[in-house]
């Protein structure tokens, strides 16, 4: 069971496994009410079912619990993590509400991944995920075929668009808050 607060990364993800014969689904807002019991009956019916992707708001709900109990699940996995700690409290209340699954689930082991955290983050989510022992693996967040730039410009728009109109690629642009993002 995998809790992650993007549709399309849960989507992207589904897709990239069913192309490598993995059997996943995922249940997002949008779906039908139809389509959400289809994949959830999916996954208790089917013993090739290896992923089930969720948003952190999903395992509040009556329905999903009730499947989840007759499921065969032996990880839980919460990705994007910091949003318990670092932004839960605003962006993501639900992912403050992530450990009631674990009544559910007891047994079951807890994995929460995130690439963004302080130790005083990665503390606060162990705690918030009632993880029984702290447990830590940590690797650098540099990768080689990624560049971080920071730019003080006056005209931050213009700049962007000559940077975006000069290098071919991908790229990611921070903003501060939703409504920059929109704009």
């Amino acid at each position: 069971l995998v809790v992650t607060p993007l549709i399309a990364l849960m989507k992207d993800q589904v897709e990239n496994l069913r192309t490598r014969g993995i059997k996943a689904y995922a249940i997002y807002t949008g779906m039908t009410q139809h389509e959400v019991s289809l994949a959830l009956d999916n996954s208790i019916n089917d013993p090739n079912t290896k992923f089930l992707y969720c948003s952190p708001e999903r395992l509040g709900s009556e329905m999903f619990i009730a499947k989840v109990k007759q499921m065969n699940i032996n990880l839980l996995a919460i990705d994007e993590s910091h949003c318990i700690s670092q932004w839960g409290y605003d962006f993501r209340p639900s992912y403050l509400e992530i450990a009631k699954i674990r009544k559910i689930l007891p047994d079951i082991p807890v994995l929460a991944v995130t690439a963004t955290a302080t130790p005083q983050v990665v503390d606060d989510i162990q705690d918030k995920l009632a993880f029984r022992k702290k447990n830590v693996f940590k690797k650098s967040f540099e990768r080689k075929n990624l560049i971080y730039l920071v730019r003080e410009v006056d005209d931050k728009f213009r700049y962007m668009l000559r940077i975006i109109n000069n290098i071919p690629g991908t790229g990611i642009v921070y903003v501060r808050n939703r409504l920059k993002t929109q704009e």
